[in-house]
């Protein structure tokens, strides 16, 4: 027994040495960039989509949903097939997945396969993105590591900025009289030279652990997540028919049912899809929770201040994301600095940086209200600023929190946990804020953005809070395996 520890852990440190290189880091971000930019990129195209293709407002809430659905549901059962097949191979196929589907989308002579499309775009994004954060956790120790997931961070937050920045510009310049095709086609060029790149640089990595895939929860967990963000996705749009609602029920029916026989699988000695031990960790359990309550907040603020500035300030696609700029700025300027602040001040770096988040959206709420309807851009610099700093710090100290006690070889698994989540989020807020804006904005936008806002301040407030609660971080993740006790 002693000698197998030994080999294994010999076999360990040989995995260690060969570890990703500075610019690997850089490379493998620049593939979860495309398709996390792809969720936010086509807001600022509806319009333009639907001019071209006469799609219906149910088939526009498709073309958004069908991606995020596709993405959300594959994206546990994508670090999953990483973990045993190899990282390096799963990157490579996926991103050459991705942009074949994002050929087809850019190409599209329709709206269903538009649809059809993006189904797929999301479903490779699903299997590419886990890989990412899975090869940080295996190849990379320390105050690396750290860096590399605070990076990753600021990459989710810069590429929502960017989709809707550069929508817009595309859109506007259309390009040869293609209108909103190159949204969808700019990622080919971009995503070839990244393949080539990674194909050459990124280490091979897998679990030193594989295990099988899990095809009852796959199957259970995806259809849970369906029915969830099916009805919230699409149910305003068609007026909250009696399927939403059931849907809904069955969500919470399924999402049981998955835990029972999770638990069970776990049980008889298996490694199920999302090991219930796993998810007690503290680290995942109230990391996943904060992290899930900041991407509702993250993802209606984004959804609904491009209402706001589009539809009441009467900008177009292109200053709407010139707006926030500042925000994306300070976002990856703090991202940057995070790490460091994380590993000398521990959880109050986090609490600080929510309470400057909130400090930033109170202001915008003022400077919005106060001013309306004569608010200019840089009337709004200073406090997007303000809130894009904070949240960098908070953003970054729940990523490398969730991820501190993952065992090695489980890194697929709680990455593709902690995306899944995170993804969720974003829609959860857009479906649930986002419709709470659309319902007020006939009674006065500032007054519909302000109430939204007021919610997500109390999220923040929450999270500044939670901070508290969460471990304390730790040099690295463990190297043994969670079992039931």
């Amino acid at each position: 027994m002693t000698t197998t520890r030994v080999r294994a852990a010999r076999h360990h440190t040989r995995d260690r040495a060969d570890e990703l290189p500075p610019f690997g880091v850089l490379v493998l971000l620049a593939g979860a960039f495309l398709p996390i930019m792809d969720f936010f990129i086509t807001n600022v195209a509806l319009p333009s989509i639907d001019t071209s293709l006469h799609a219906s407002t149910s088939s526009l809430q498709l073309v958004i949903a069908g991606y995020g659905v596709a993405y959300a549901a594959l994206l546990v059962l994508g670090g999953r097939l990483g973990d045993r097949y190899g990282r390096h191979r799963l990157f490579i196929g996926a991103l050459v997945g991705f942009v074949l589907a994002s050929l087809a989308c850019g190409l599209a002579p329709d709206v269903d396969l538009l649809i059809a499309a993006r189904i797929v775009q999301g479903a490779t994004a699903a299997v590419l993105v886990p890989q990412v954060l899975a090869t940080f956790h295996h190849t990379l120790d320390g105050e690396r590591k750290a860096r590399a997931l605070a990076l990753y961070g600021a990459t989710s937050g810069i590429a929502a900025v960017v989709g809707q920045l550069v929508g817009g510009l595309l859109v506007s310049a259309d390009v040869a009289g293609t209108g909103w095709r190159p949204i969808f086609l700019v990622n080919v060029p971009i995503g070839l030279v990244v393949l080539v790149v990674a194909a050459r640089i990124v280490p091979a990595t897998k679990s030193p652990h594989p295990v099988g895939v899990d095809l009852p929860g796959t199957v259970l967990f995806a259809a849970t997540l369906v029915a969830l963000l099916v009805p919230l996705t699409e149910g305003h749009a068609l007026g909250r028919p009696w399927w939403s609602w059931a849907l809904l029920g069955l969500a919470v029916v399924l999402g049981a049912v998955t835990y029972l026989v999770e638990r069970r699988a776990e049980r008889r000695g298996e490694v199920p899809l999302l090991p219930p031990s796993l998810l007690r960790l503290p680290s995942m359990s109230r990391g996943l929770l904060m992290v899930l309550a900041f991407s509702i907040g993250f993802g209606a603020f984004m959804f609904v201040f491009a209402l706001t500035v589009q539809n009441g300030l009467h900008e177009d696609a292109l200053h709407g994301g010139l707006a926030i700029l500042p925000m994306a700025l300070l976002f990856f300027a703090g991202s940057v600095l995070a790490p460091r602040l994380i590993s000398r001040f521990g959880r109050a770096a986090l609490a600080a940086g929510a309470v400057v988040q909130l400090a930033g959206l109170a202001w915008l709420v003022a400077v919005l209200v106060t001013g309306w309807p004569h608010v200019g851009v840089w009337a709004m610099a200073a406090p997007l600023a303000l809130a894009g700093a904070g949240q960098s710090m908070l953003f970054a100290g729940l990523f490398r929190s969730v991820l501190a006690d993952v065992p090695t070889h489980l890194g697929g698994i709680g990455s593709g946990a902690l995306i899944t989540l995170q993804q969720s989020g974003l829609a959860l807020g857009v479906a649930t804020l986002g419709t709470l804006y659309i319902s007020l904005a006939p009674h006065g936008v500032p007054h519909a953005f302000a109430t939204v806002e007021y919610v997500h301040i109390g999220i923040v407030a929450f999270l500044a809070l939670g901070a508290a609660a969460l471990p304390r971080f730790t040099p690295g993740a463990v190297s043994t395996p969670v079992t039931d006790a």
